[in-house]
């Protein structure tokens, strides 16, 4: 392995504990350095991954290593992984040893647009690098009404807590088209389509339009689109969705373990036939879009480490490609001041994760079409031993 890989493993390694451990940082640091202007802001959409309320207090989205790694911000005063300012720049210490300058990601022309009913772009579509971009199109989980949140979930404290001041707020199909044609033309390529729990039925046809907006808009039939959904009790419904113009769909199990997927999950086992049926939606979901064109996820850590790679390994027999992102006990879940496993035992998932992808031929491109962001720890492994990355080429990594 050249020495550079090796260089760039080690950055992995350590984007992986930021990401699982997350960044303590004073908020003052990033005062009266253009973020919101130059650089690239938090927008609230569907979860909240940092570890502190932070109403009113602007926050990056993301920084990258020198080697070009993205690392999403997560606020935690409490991690040994400390962000500083030294003059103009930002360094990454862990504890009192100093690893590394990092980078701001620039912020999006799009962002400091808005849609013709007047709606800010940036909290219509979030920019996740490499031409990725990411709709959030509600907050609203009707799992709440019924007492069956996913218990890891605080998708519900995130609108509660932040509110349409901060971009949560529903999404309507014209703003959505309006947007991803925008960031299309600045190098877009990529839109996942997600948001809360709703019945199945509103779900299917919000999807469709959402589908003809963008399509309309950007002049794509093909827009290379994701959309997230629950498994639906119909599985001929799949076909449909297909048929609406998305290249990739995706179906988060969460967990293999049928058993913990019972007591954690309960809303997806009464109104979504359970996990017998979401697997079975999952395997003809495959047969539908093709292998390598649907996506899972499992929360990582929430599981063991054998049986998250158990389902990893017989979803990917099937065509479907699945990975455990490290758990991250959120504010306002019921989980709430729980412990996430070592960053050891999530960089160890993902690595045996992709070799079993590699195993089953699943390309990058794959990964790419089917995540909601290019910056996956699997993702990373890819770019790294395919030398996908501008530092490679002798290129200054472009954020």
């Amino acid at each position: 392995m050249s020495d550079l890989k090796i260089r760039l493993h080690e950055e992995l390694a350590i984007k992986n504990a930021c990401q699982v451990e997350g960044i303590n940082a004073d908020p003052a640091i990033f005062e009266g350095v253009g973020l919101g202007d130059i650089y690239q802001e938090q927008i609230q959409t569907l979860f909240d991954y940092n570890l502190h309320n932070h109403t009113g207090v602007v926050l990056p989205m993301c920084f990258y290593t020198p080697g070009g790694l993205r690392v999403a911000y997560r606020w935690n005063d409490r991690s040994p992984y400390k962000l500083r300012r030294e003059g103009n720049q930002f360094i990454l210490y862990n504890e009192r040893k100093e690893l590394f300058p990092v980078s701001l990601k620039k912020r999006p022309k799009y962002y400091s647009l808005k849609t013709s009913d007047g709606a800010n772009m940036n909290q219509v579509a979030t920019h996740n690098g490499e031409g990725a971009i990411f709709v959030s199109y509600s907050n609203e989980c009707f799992l709440k009404e019924t007492g069956h949140d996913c218990k890891y979930c605080n998708i519900n404290y995130t609108h509660d807590t932040y509110g349409e001041e901060h971009g949560v707020s529903w999404k309507y199909p014209r703003q959505i088209g309006e947007t991803a044609a925008v960031a299309y033309k600045e190098g877009a390529k990529h839109i996942t389509i997600s948001g809360g729990f709703i019945p199945e039925r509103r779900e299917i046809d919000y999807y469709f339009d959402v589908a003809e907006a963008i399509q309309e808009h950007t002049g794509l039939q093909d827009f290379n689109g994701t959309a997230v959904i629950g498994a639906p009790l119909d599985l001929s419904i799949l076909e449909r969705y297909k048929d609406a113009g998305y290249r990739t769909v995706a179906m988060n199990l969460e967990i293999w373990d049928k058993n913990i997927f019972n007591s954690v999950c309960p809303g997806k086992v009464i109104h979504c036939g359970g996990w017998d049926h979401w697997v079975k939606a999952l395997e003809r979901a495959a047969v539908v879009f093709g292998h390598g064109r649907v996506r899972s996820n499992f929360v990582g850590g929430m599981d063991t480490k054998k049986s998250t790679l158990e389902g990893v390994k017989y979803l990917a027999s099937q065509g479907v490609i699945a990975y455990a992102g490290s758990w991250i006990p959120n504010l306002g879940s019921e989980y709430e001041g729980h412990r996430s496993p070592l960053p050891e035992w999530h960089l160890d998932v993902a690595y045996k994760t992709v070799d079993i992808f590699r195993s089953a031929g699943f390309t990058y491109e794959q990964l790419y079409d089917s995540s909601a962001s290019a910056d996956g720890i699997w993702n990373d492994i890819y770019k790294i031993e395919d030398e996908r990355l501008p530092i490679f080429r002798g290129e200054t990594v472009v954020v």
